[in-house]
């Protein structure tokens, strides 16, 4: 069965009038699983809060601690042009992360299979020692490194399909023989991050702008899949950003629902194949409230290998 975990914390993170990382985000997924039915056959778990010792698994922990002592309680702050702090959100940042943390120890422990965190803010923009892009903790990397250094796992695989490229990810697993990294983004733009990568655990897939489903297919199954298969990850993370979806207008790309149900279905027979099934899926990006509701629910309903 399905592992769904959240918390309410994370719809109390508000990053300003209009801007596009809102709460109706998580809102508009929970509505599309109770209309899809699909809510039935989940379990739903709270996200508890990620402590300062495994943000600083994949932190710079004087970068964690500059976090918590700016954290506002009254207002806001900027930390970067696009990412704000107000007096929830760095609850919310550490319940997002903190998602991460309790999906790997239900995965490892046999108690859930596969699970979905559906957390904001996103993560997968904050460096090892940088927040950036709507991102405070990088969440699918603080849960990666727990993986690694909890249960000593030798090769752990992240796959990020969000129309921006994974640069945090990619900056904190750079030379970390133990992670591959997989990546499909549009370029260029923004963080203008991915293309040029030189080194052998990344995988980047630049898609150039009016990209569509054919063609992100075949890109994938050119370059993914077998780093994937050779590699043979023990542990299968996602970045699940659904912001490449043509009705998305912070994308300049053209993926559907049936784009993100391939996507997942190929990799949950990878982890089939080399996991033992074990999948965590983490939200990213997508701003198309619709859009990115029908998304997820194509997304959970592969992993689950419904039809």
């Amino acid at each position: 069965m399905l592992t769904i975990i959240s918390h309410p914390d994370c719809l109390m993170h508000d990053a300003g009038q209009h801007h596009p990382e809102d709460a109706g985000r998580l809102y508009a997924i929970n509505d599309q699983l109770i209309a899809s039915g699909l809510d039935m056959l989940v379990e739903h778990h709270d996200a508890p809060l990620a402590t300062i010792e495994q943000l600083s698994r994949a932190h710079d922990p004087a970068y964690v601690r500059h976090i918590f002592d700016v954290a506002p309680s009254v207002g806001a702050i900027e930390i970067d042009g696009d990412t704000v702090m107000t007096p929830h959100s760095l609850a919310a940042a550490r319940r997002a992360a903190g998602a991460g943390v309790s999906g790997v120890d239900m995965i490892v422990k046999g108690d859930a299979n596969p699970v979905f965190s559906a957390i904001r803010p996103p993560g997968h923009h904050a460096e090892y020692d940088k927040a950036m892009g709507f991102c405070l903790f990088n969440n699918i990397a603080v849960a990666a490194a727990h993986a690694l250094e909890t249960y000593g796992l030798q090769r752990i695989a992240i796959v990020d399909f969000d129309v921006h490229h994974g640069n945090g990810t990619e900056d904190i697993f750079a030379r970390d023989e133990r992670v591959l990294f997989c990546s499909s983004f549009q370029h260029p733009f923004y963080p203008n991050t991915g293309f040029d990568s030189d080194t052998q655990n990344l995988v980047d897939v630049a898609l150039p702008s009016g990209t569509t489903g054919p063609e992100f297919r075949r890109a994938i199954a050119e370059r993914w899949f077998p780093a994937l298969n050779a590699f043979k990850p023990e542990f299968l993370f996602i970045s699940a950003g659904f912001d490449a979806h043509v009705l998305d207008e912070m994308s300049g790309l053209g993926l559907v629902e049936a784009d993100y149900g391939w996507i997942t279905a190929e990799l949950s027979s990878i982890a089939e194949t080399h996991s033992q099934g074990r999948i965590l899926s983490m939200l990213e990006g997508g701003y198309d409230h619709g859009a990115l509701a029908r998304s997820v629910v194509s997304h959970l309903k592969a992993l689950m290998h419904l039809g």
